[in-house]
């Protein structure tokens, strides 16, 4: 998986990379082939904006926008809603691939 982290008007220091970078791989639980993540961070005029760019293969794109005064709040949030998006597509993904009736075992008693 690799991992780019783009700061504009913000200051991006050490712990706060760590953590971003702590999150991407806790996001390799969901068994999902993620090839790359794009985080954005850059200040808007409401805020401070933090965009999560999830690439999956065979699958469109996870874009996750949040806005904050706050850079550590907005990336929690932010690191929130991508996991949350994530587990519903693992969740999507695993449905559908689950038993056919052929691999069922039959039980007689």
């Amino acid at each position: 998986m690799n991992l780019q982290v783009h700061a504009k008007g913000v200051t991006l220091h050490a712990n706060t990379r760590a953590h971003i970078e702590a999150a991407v791989e806790s996001f390799k639980k969901y068994s999902l082939d993620i090839t790359t993540v794009h985080v954005n961070l850059k200040t808007e005029k409401n805020g401070i904006l933090v965009e999560f760019d999830i690439h999956i293969a065979h699958a469109q794109p996870v874009v996750i926008n949040q806005v904050d005064d706050d850079l550590d709040t907005a990336i929690d949030l932010a690191i929130e809603r991508a996991t949350k998006a994530l587990r519903r597509l693992h969740d999507k993904v695993i449905s559908h691939n689950g038993a056919s009736i052929k691999e069922m075992e039959v039980v007689i008693d």
